[in-house]
């Protein structure tokens, strides 16, 4: 019996062992599950029959005659195709100052890395490629599609690379880049938001601005929404007194987390933002799931791929 592969080392080692180490994760838990029903874009050239129906003279090919059919229903029949067609898959990546944060193994912009690498290999096919944005303070740039072992392969070297945006105003917001990320491909396809939803209004009450642009993604594509937590910010430890700063917009303020009422607070107020996004999230009918810096991110992101059953791309 094999064993099962553990945490993707994405702090420690080279880019060339975590892709080995991510590659063989992704295919024994995730085997190709974000690209395996592409059938029923829409009926055109291709090889897999769609559908059989009463042959039309004039309309439809006699070479598509389905004779097995005919000889049973008496009358002849034909079998229309399923156009096939390359995926272009599109990962939209929050690489604003708070994803620079972990304080167990990784930092979440390492786990976002690793997730768009995922992506990469689960949508790997014949033509398939994988494209990416990044969200920074100064806004968006966008990565061209490449093949999707190359792109995983990029994604796993650019976080040793650069260093995300710090501190001071961000000049597009979540709901922007949302927004952007439908518009630009328009073409029906994978897409996957991965975000920590931190916010520079401080937002942790719905309606979230970026709701109405997600629902509209997901009207067309078919949607992931990647949370990443670290759990430093879902409880605080009792570490007596801590100045915090904001690492969207750079505000400092001392608390004494020694006061059980405060954590209690703090947890309840990071709870209730929690289930106010994953509502949010299901409302705009994207899949949600919630990977945290502390735990086996390979492992959570197959558990929810595999439970969770795909809806077919139309265009």
């Amino acid at each position: 019996m094999t064993a099962a592969p553990g945490p993707v080392p994405l702090g420690t080692a080279s880019p060339e062992a975590v892709f080995d180490a991510l590659d063989l994760a992704v295919r024994r838990r995730l085997p190709g599950r974000l690209h395996g029903d592409k059938r029923g874009l829409r009926l055109g050239p291709g090889s897999d029959p769609e559908e059989v129906v009463r042959y039309r003279p004039g309309e439809d090919d006699v070479r598509r005659i389905d004779w097995n059919v005919t000889a049973r229903a008496g009358e002849a029949h034909v079998w229309r195709p399923v156009a096939e067609h390359e995926l272009e898959a599109w990962v939209l990546v929050d690489d604003t100052a708070s994803m620079a944060f972990g304080t167990v193994h990784l930092e979440k912009r390492q786990v976002a890395d690793g997730v768009t690498a995922a992506v990469a290999l689960l949508t790997q096919g014949p033509g398939n490629r994988l494209g990416t944005a990044h969200l920074a303070a100064d806004g968006l740039t966008w990565a061209q599609p490449l093949p999707s072992r190359a792109a995983a392969h990029r994604a796993l070297r650019r976080h040793r690379a650069t260093a995300p945006v710090g501190g001071g105003s961000v000049d597009v917001g979540l709901a922007q880049a949302v927004r952007t990320f439908a518009t630009r491909h328009p073409r029906p396809g994978v897409r996957v938001v991965v975000t920590d939803f931190v916010e520079p209004d401080g937002r942790m009450e719905r309606p979230f601005a970026w709701e109405t642009p997600l629902r509209r993604l997901a009207a067309v594509h078919e949607t992931l929404v990647v949370e990443v937590v670290d759990p430093r910010e879902l409880e605080l430890p009792d570490v007596g007194a801590v100045t915090l700063e904001d690492p969207e917009t750079g505000r400092r303020r001392e608390i004494f987390t020694s006061d059980r009422r405060l954590r209690a607070r703090y947890a309840a107020a990071t709870a209730a933002h929690r289930a106010a996004t994953a509502d949010a999230v299901r409302a705009a009918r994207a899949g949600h799931v919630l990977l945290r810096t502390d735990r086996d991110w390979v492992r959570d992101l197959a558990r929810f791929v595999n439970g969770r059953p795909m809806r077919r791309v139309t265009a």
